[in-house]
């Protein structure tokens, strides 16, 4: 395939890392990381291979849902830095070949927002229709309550309103009405508005929720998802080359038409949970039917749009889409303890713990996060194997300060520790034991094996852009997967379980063909163009590039 296609479409075989501003990295000594923080520590990211930066909510905030109750959508907050400092950083991560997307939340504002402060005071308010109001709200069915273990129901009665407002999340963020039509323009403006700043995109955050404009008491859009195409449109007309992430947690059938139609006019991405979930299932089982299974059952995206993967984020490893009997399994294998599970339904938990902070499991999860179809997507210290604090409140036992160094407080800050954001994690897994300068220089690191990692896929398109085939062997616990495109061809090989094993392979490749391994160091070449037989150790993973009789690609 011609390599300028994958530059085109940027977004398809992109490597996107999520930070928090707040917590990365802190050069004022205030306990707050900033926006110069960021920047002075994208040479990091460079280096890791990251190709577009996610930065999560840095507008103005009473913080009270860490940044996702916004007082102010054109805005930055003070602790994190200027306008000018984020077009800094902007500038200096395209220097280094790197795009930057933010989080756009205008599902809900916070309940301190200027809008909601005019809408309460009185019904003949402009913004009073911006919200929406209920004298007598309907009942709410459990399975409409976000956060069980805060809210008990999604209408928050106001005093001085003197009626019932919706909420889809915490009681602080009253929602926004996209059915009004001066909403939906605002919210262009704000997207406008970030694009000319020089932002590349942006995470939508929550976006059936947004979607959701039945019982509106300005009236239903007539198809929600028009409004999605209006959006992205504009965002399109504004930026030819930004993107639409969009977090939509629901079964493949009804995910699929958030990408709008074969043309992709709705959203550019959209987070692959149900992947993610089986992931974790065939982890739990050491045997890979259940991810199997996802790939199967996944529909294809449009044409220019694509899946995004990934094995963590910033909020609980959400297990909703799984069965009550599968998800009791993953919380037996990875959270047996009642800390560790959020809301009865995911885990408040990163990776390593979760694997007993085995480096060959490990690893081999990161390998199947960049060989199997769709965009990666990294949460900032996944590079380095960050474990959690569950001393912290709900989901920021994974949000705690990043680990540069083991010095006081993970090279993180010079403030008191009381002053940081969140707890920085302790034990094994603690700066003292983790950190980017330790991982830095050593070739056997986790850091070392995520840059090669993404070195290899950022050099195989066809693991993004090409068909998948899971290829039929007889050696239990082993996942074989063939990605094709245009001739070029990869074939991986993950061994889910904890022994040695061997696989016998059958390419049907032409006489003269060979397999390079490309996640090892130096020469290894296997002959596939007859039946072969591969080993793999305990967790194993190997990534084989087939060269055939006068291929020029460089394996």
């Amino acid at each position: 395939m011609r390599l300028t296609q994958t530059a085109d479409q940027w977004w398809k075989n992109a490597v996107i890392y999520c930070l928090d501003v707040e917590t990365y990295f802190d050069t004022d000594g205030d306990g707050c990381g900033d926006l110069h923080g960021v920047a002075q520590r994208i040479d990091h990211l460079a280096d890791l291979g990251v190709t577009c930066l996610w930065l999560m909510p840095f507008y103005p905030t009473p913080d009270q849902d860490d940044g996702y109750d916004i007082t102010d959508f054109y805005g930055i907050d003070p602790r994190l830095g200027t306008h000018g400092e984020l077009v800094e950083l902007i500038r200096t991560a395209q220097d280094r070949g790197m795009r930057v997307i933010a989080d756009l939340v205008v599902n809900h504002t916070s309940d301190q927002h200027p809008w909601f402060q005019s809408a309460r005071s009185s019904r003949d308010s402009p913004y009073r229709d911006w919200y929406v109001w209920r004298d007598d709200p309907p009942e709410t069915s459990p399975e409409d309550v976000v956060f069980p273990d805060q809210e008990d129901s999604i209408w928050e009665y106001d005093e001085e309103a003197g009626q019932y407002y919706l909420h889809r999340f915490y009681r602080h963020q009253p929602d926004l009405n996209v059915a009004h039509p001066a909403v939906r323009e605002e919210i262009m403006r704000v997207v406008g508005f970030w694009l000319q700043l020089g932002l590349s995109g942006f995470r939508v955050d929550a976006v059936p929720f947004l979607l959701e404009t039945a019982g509106s008491v300005v009236g239903e859009l007539e198809d929600p998802h028009d409004y999605l195409r209006d959006l992205s449109a504009f965002v399109r007309r504004r930026h030819s080359e930004a993107v639409l992430l969009g977090e939509v947690n629901l079964p493949y059938p009804e995910t699929r038409r958030f990408f709008g139609d074969e043309d992709g006019d709705e959203l550019t991405l959209c987070f692959d949970f149900i992947l993610n979930q089986r992931l974790y299932l065939s982890l739990a089982r050491s045997d890979p039917a259940a991810l199997v299974s996802a790939l199967d059952e996944r529909p294809a995206a449009p044409k220019e749009s694509q899946w995004g993967t990934f094995v963590r984020n910033h909020d609980e490893l959400t297990l909703d889409k799984l069965s009550d009997a599968e998800r009791e399994e993953v919380f037996a294998a990875f959270g047996p303890e009642e800390e560790m599970q959020l809301y009865g339904r995911g885990l408040r938990r990163r990776l390593p713990p979760m694997l007993g902070n085995d480096p060959a499991r490990i690893r081999l999860v990161y390998s199947l996060l960049f060989s199997l179809p769709g965009t990666p997507v990294l949460f900032y210290g996944e590079e380095i194997g960050m474990g959690e604090n569950l001393a912290a409140e709900g989901r920021h036992a994974v949000r705690t300060p990043m680990q540069w160094s083991d010095g006081p407080n993970g090279g993180f800050s010079d403030a008191d520790p009381s002053q940081l954001p969140a707890p920085v994690v302790e034990g094994e897994l603690g700066p003292e034991h983790v950190n980017v300068a330790a991982q830095r220089r050593d070739p056997e690191s986790l850091l070392s094996w995520m840059q090669l990692l993404i070195r290899r896929y950022r050099e195989s398109p066809e693991l993004s852009w090409g068909t998948v085939e899971v290829l039929d062997h007889h050696t239990p616990g082993v996942l074989v997967h063939r990605s094709e495109h245009e001739g070029r061809t990869i074939v991986a090989l993950h061994n889910l379980t904890d022994q040695e094993v061997e696989v016998s392979l059958s390419l049907s490749e032409p006489a003269g063909t060979r397999a390079v391994d490309l996640l090892v160091d130096g020469p290894s070449e296997v002959a596939v163009d007859e039946p072969t037989r591969l080993g793999l150790g305990p967790y194993g993973c190997r990534w084989l590039r087939v060269v055939r009789p006068g291929d020029r690609h460089l394996a």
